[in-house]
């Protein structure tokens, strides 16, 4: 047996329930993992709501780091006691979870299982992001929204690495230090902000916007962009972004629209080392400052919901068993 969230019902946060419940077995092609700490993402509380049509009883949880107790059958490269991280488990909010083996990260020596659990998901949103989707190159400009968020202090500091010069927004003060710290060149807040990007890059716009936030600023993410610029839309955290006339990317100067998303960004296990590789090893030679916000236990993952649907905090949220 084992420890696991139960939501039995969609709902509010209090229906992340700690229950006692049988520890699963791995089959062929599965590690089960102990789990050292889960990562908690927005997503989450969407499948809790019922707003994404999940099955229920519910354990949520995709992202986790731990210990390998158990290989499955035919499975090669992992042996018991490796250590290893994820963004495509099952049921990660739980002291135990199966990971397919072809998902499974490797976790370098210098990495912390903590640390290594706040990364998959995020790290490699930000490096697909900034690698894939658009390839930046040195010189070029970046805006980044929410730059005191998970994705946003990473995706700061890659494109820093790159040799880009990075335009963020962010809502609070405090929010402007983080963002600041991890290397922004310039920390805009969110009024008025793409007047500010225009009068920051001499009216010209900036090469590309990476916007996890949605529909509130759809509208002035595109009129930050310069000629043949790139919006990429990666979340929504305010909403959804109404329908778009396609004339609107001609008139504002032959612009790009994608809308990436990280599965699409891990068809098969080498592109799932290169990336995890890249961002677990630039954070374990401390190149890569990687925030944790706030640690919960287990057994308050609801109280875990409630900060993060209240924008209560920045970086990553975790729980630990």
């Amino acid at each position: 047996m084992m420890k696991a969230i139960v939501a039995t019902e969609p709902g509010g946060p209090e229906v992340l329930v700690p229950q006692e419940v049988e520890r699963p077995q791995p089959g062929p092609g599965q590690l089960l993992v102990k789990i050292a700490a889960t990562g908690v993402n927005f997503i989450e509380t969407y499948q809790r709501q019922g707003i994404y049509n999940v099955p229920f009883p519910f354990t949520p949880g995709d992202e986790a780091s731990g210990t390998v107790e158990e290989v499955g059958e035919g499975v090669e490269g992992y042996g018991v006691g490796d250590r290893v991280a994820t963004a495509e488990g099952r049921h990660a909010y739980a002291e135990y979870m199966l990971v397919d083996a072809d998902k499974a990260l490797p976790v370098p020596d210098g990495l912390d299982l903590e640390t290594a659990a706040a990364l998959p998901l995020q790290g490699m949103t930000a490096h697909y992001l900034i690698n894939s989707t658009f390839r930046v190159e040195p010189g070029q400009t970046a805006l980044v929204h929410a730059g005191a968020g998970g994705v946003g202090l990473l995706l700061i500091q890659l494109l820093k690495a790159k040799g880009a010069r990075v335009l963020t927004t962010v809502s609070t003060d405090e929010k402007a230090q983080l963002a600041s710290e991890a290397g922004a060149d310039h920390v805009l807040k969110y009024s008025q902000f793409s007047e500010h990007v225009r009068d920051l890059t001499g009216g010209a716009g900036v090469d590309v916007v990476y916007d996890g936030v949605g529909r509130d600023t759809f509208d002035g993410s595109l009129a930050s962009l310069r000629i043949r610029g790139y919006l990429v839309l990666f979340g929504a955290a305010s909403g959804p972004v109404p329908p778009v006339d396609p004339q609107r990317l001609n008139a504002g100067g032959s612009l790009f629209l994608t809308r990436p998303t990280l599965k699409h960004h891990l068809l098969n296990p080498q592109e799932r080392l290169w990336r995890s590789s890249e961002v677990f090893g630039a954070a374990a030679d401390g190149s890569l400052s990687v925030r944790v916000g706030a640690t919960f236990p287990l057994s308050e993952a609801g109280d875990a919901h409630r900060a993060l649907e209240g924008r209560a905090t920045t970086g990553k949220v975790l729980l630990v068993p």
